[in-house]
């Protein structure tokens, strides 16, 4: 029999988004990215339209070249195989680690404004 404690974590998860997605955690390695950067934006926006990619961008200080990426990958293998596609990772200048995740719960906020036909993500 479930405990009190179990019982109430399933009523509060049982509605939860409970997406699966995997993090690319991408270490730089204080190298220049300029030389890179149009290559690394190019496969980061393709992998958008492709609905792969949930989100992606640097993390911290520039200089270092850290980012994170989030994907929408079949598992961890599909999502190696995005990361090491990456020009950043094929030109060596980043290393990366893939950690599986799970969302669970946050919001996403969206405007539309009809009358200039602009939008806004919060």
């Amino acid at each position: 029999m479930p405990s009190a404690a179990q019982m109430k974590i399933a009523e509060l998860t049982k509605g939860m988004l409970k997406l699966k997605l995997f993090v690319i955690f991408s270490q730089g390695k204080g190298l220049d990215v300029t030389p890179y950067l149009a290559e690394h934006l190019e496969y980061m926006i393709a992998l958008e339209r492709q609905g792969k990619l949930f989100a992606s961008g640097p993390l911290g200080d520039p200089a270092k070249a850290d980012g994170m990426t989030i994907v929408r990958a079949a598992d961890e293998e599909d999502a190696r195989g995005m990361a090491l596609r990456d020009p950043f990772v094929i030109h060596g200048i980043r290393t990366f680690k893939i950690v599986p995740w799970t969302v669970m719960e946050g919001s996403l906020s969206v405007t539309v404004n009809f009358s200039d036909q602009t939008a806004k993500i919060s």
